[in-house]
């Protein structure tokens, strides 16, 4: 594989697979038994667990970690600080059949910056999980997600809000409202069902 794109700081164990034309950014840490398929891009200070796949058409971003088992499938796109936990699926076709290619028809799932997928959670093609949005274990994904939203169960329904420190955030799911966060002190305000960081470390 051609070492120019490997950033000379990343660790890759020896009984991964990396196939040529990967990014592979500073710092990053692929573990056992990984493969990681041409033109795929993973960029700096990110982990991928055990038995991790990612297709060439993925994109993940820094400082991601991904836990063991999961495969990130074309049209994927992981943005940065985001955490996948053991077991996580991705599709991205909505009706697969052996028979039938249907590799034009693939749809873009973007998660987006600081949010948390719980393990075996499950993400159907097509939707965004909005920044610092929870997902919890076993939840199954089958629209779009707001920021900072708490969702659980299948299909999954928002039970509530989740600070960036990840701890639960006392506003109504809708309405208006104001919360603190005690540990790092940034204020979230709940605005058209919306909530919004409006200020950080201003304890």
């Amino acid at each position: 594989m051609p070492t120019d794109l490997i950033d000379p700081t990343a660790s890759i164990h020896k009984s991964s697979i990396i196939d040529s034309g990967v990014r592979i950014g500073a710092r990053t840490k692929i573990w056992h038994w990984c493969h990681i398929s041409s033109g795929a891009i993973i960029g700096d200070d990110c982990s991928l667990g055990q038995n991790t796949f990612v297709s060439g058409g993925a994109f993940i971003g820094s400082n991601v970690r991904i836990q063991n088992n999961v495969s990130v499938y074309d049209r994927v796109s992981i943005e940065d600080d985001v955490f996948v936990g053991p077991s996580v699926v991705f599709t991205n076709v909505l009706n697969p059949r052996a028979s039938v290619n249907r590799k034009d028809e693939y749809m873009r799932t973007m998660i987006q910056k600081g949010a948390t997928l719980g393990a075996n959670c499950t993400i159907v093609c097509g939707v965004t999980i909005g920044n610092g949005a929870f997902i919890a274990a076993g939840a199954v994904i089958t629209k779009s997600v707001k920021p900072f939203a708490l969702m659980a169960g299948v299909p999954a329904k928002q039970m509530g809000w989740m600070s960036q420190y990840g701890h639960r955030i006392q506003l109504p799911l809708s309405g208006s409202g104001q919360w603190r966060c005690d540990n790092t002190g940034e204020v979230y305000i709940l605005e058209s069902n919306q909530l919004v960081l409006k200020r950080e470390n201003s304890a």
